[in-house]
C-alpha cells in the first residue's frame, strides 16, 4: 500500500515541480517599463541637480546608464525517501517527500562617468541655429524655445544672467517671440534646407504671405521691424551670429547646453539662508519670487515635496519642479532634449561603474 501512494505522489509532484516554464517572456512587460520609467525618473533628477548645482557654482557630473543586463533563475527540486520495516520490526513503515524552488533576479547595471573633450565641447558649443528651427517646425511655441535657447536674435537681446548680474530682455525681443508665436500659429512662418552650391546645407527661414489674414502679414511686418530684418523680405539664410546679421539673413546667438542650465537656474528660489551667506550665484533680483512673472520656476524647502515631479536634495535643501507647473515641466523637458541635439558623446575608453543589484 505505501509503494502505491507514493507512487501517486511523485506522479503528481514531480511534473508540477519540474515542469517546462519560460521565465524570461513574462519578464518583458513589467522589466521594459519599470526599467524605462526608472531611467527616465533618474534623468530628470540628474538633471535638475545639475542645474541647481550651477546656482552654487558646483561642478556638473553627469552619469549614463550605458547597459542593464537582467538574469533570471529558478532551480526546483524535489526528494522522496522511505522505509519498509519487516513484520517483525518495531519502528514500522516510514516515508518522507521534500521539495524545494530557488528563484534568482539578479540585474547588473552599467553606469558610464560622461567626461572627456567631446562631451566638453557639445556642453560649451552653441546648439546649431537650425535644430532649434527644427523643433518650432515640429510644434514647440516659438515663444517658449527662443526665450529658452536664444542669447539674441539679430542683436537683440534675450534675458541673460553674466557675472552675477542679471540684465533683461530687450522688450523688442519679447514683444518679436509674442507675435512669432502667433504667426506660427497661424501657419505662416517655417523653415527647410536648401543645397547650396558648395554642396553644403543652408536653412531658410520663410514668411508666408500668400493667403494670409491681413492682421497675421501685419504681424509679420511688425517682427521685421523689432527684429531689424530688412522689410518685405520673405526668406532669410539662418545663421549663427551675436550681432546683426546681413541683408537677408537672419542671426541666431544661440545658446550652449551649459548656458541654458545655467539660464534654467536663475530661476530657483534660493533658500534665505544661502542668500545671506552669499553660497549661491546671486542674480540681484529686484523683486521677491512669489511677485514675479517667471516663465519656469524651481523651489526650494527644508521637507521633501509630496507631490512633485522631479525633486532632489542638495546642501541640506529640497529643490523641487511642482506636478502642476506644466511650464516647468516643458522646460525641464526640452533641457534633456536638448541633450540628443549636441554631440555629448565619446569614442574614449571610459571607466565603467557596474554595480549588482541583489
Amino acid at each position: 500500500m505505501f509503494r502505491h501512494r507514493t507512487a501517486l505522489l511523485l506522479t503528481v509532484l514531480i511534473p508540477a515541480l519540474c515542469g517546462c516554464h519560460h521565465i524570461g517572456p513574462k519578464t518583458v512587460a513589467v522589466d521594459r517599463y519599470d526599467y524605462s520609467a526608472a531611467i527616465a525618473d533618474s534623468w530628470k533628477q540628474q538633471t535638475l541637480l545639475n542645474i541647481v548645482k550651477l546656482r552654487y557654482m558646483d561642478l556638473p557630473v553627469f552619469v549614463d546608464v550605458a547597459s542593464i543586463v537582467s538574469g533570471y533563475s529558478l532551480q526546483t527540486g524535489v526528494s522522496v525517501g522511505g522505509t519498509l520495516s519487516s513484520s517483525s520490526g518495531i519502528n514500522g513503515n516510514f516515508g518522507s517527500l521534500g521539495g524545494q524552488a530557488v528563484y534568482t533576479d539578479r540585474p547588473t547595471i552599467t553606469y558610464v562617468p560622461m567626461t572627456g573633450e567631446k562631451f566638453l565641447r557639445g556642453l560649451i558649443t552653441p546648439i546649431d541655429p537650425k535644430n532649434i528651427f527644427f523643433m518650432l517646425q515640429s510644434g514647440y511655441p516659438a515663444d517658449f524655445l527662443l526665450g529658452l535657447t536664444v542669447e539674441s536674435l539679430n542683436g537683440v537681446r534675450n534675458r541673460s544672467v553674466n557675472g552675477g548680474v542679471l540684465r533683461d530682455a530687450d522688450p523688442e525681443f519679447i514683444q518679436a517671440l509674442e507675435l512669432m508665436r502667433e504667426i506660427q500659429l497661424a501657419g505662416a512662418i517655417g523653415m527647410r534646407v536648401e543645397q547650396a552650391r558648395t554642396n553644403s546645407s543652408v536653412a531658410m527661414v520663410f514668411f508666408r504671405d500668400a493667403e494670409v489674414a491681413t492682421e497675421i502679414l501685419e504681424k509679420e511686418n511688425e517682427v521685421r521691424r523689432l527684429l531689424k530684418l530688412t522689410p518685405g523680405r520673405q526668406r532669410f539664410t539662418l545663421s549663427y551670429s551675436p550681432i546683426r546679421g546681413g541683408d537677408g539673413e537672419f542671426a541666431v546667438n544661440s545658446r550652449s547646453l551649459l548656458q541654458i542650465m545655467q539660464a534654467f537656474s536663475s530661476y530657483i528660489d534660493v533658500p534665505e539662508d544661502h542668500r545671506r551667506d552669499q553660497s549661491a550665484f546671486p542674480t540681484q533680483e529686484s523683486t521677491p519670487p512669489d511677485s514675479r512673472p517667471d516663465p519656469v520656476r524651481v523651489h526650494s524647502g527644508r521637507e521633501k515635496p509630496t507631490t512633485a515631479f522631479a525633486a532632489v536634495q542638495y546642501r541640506d535643501h529640497w529643490y523641487w519642479v511642482e506636478n502642476s507647473d506644466w511650464r516647468t515641466k516643458r522646460a525641464l523637458t526640452a533641457v534633456m532634449f536638448f541633450f540628443t541635439l549636441t554631440d555629448t558623446g565619446s569614442n574614449e575608453k571610459l571607466p565603467l561603474i557596474t554595480i549588482p543589484a541583489q
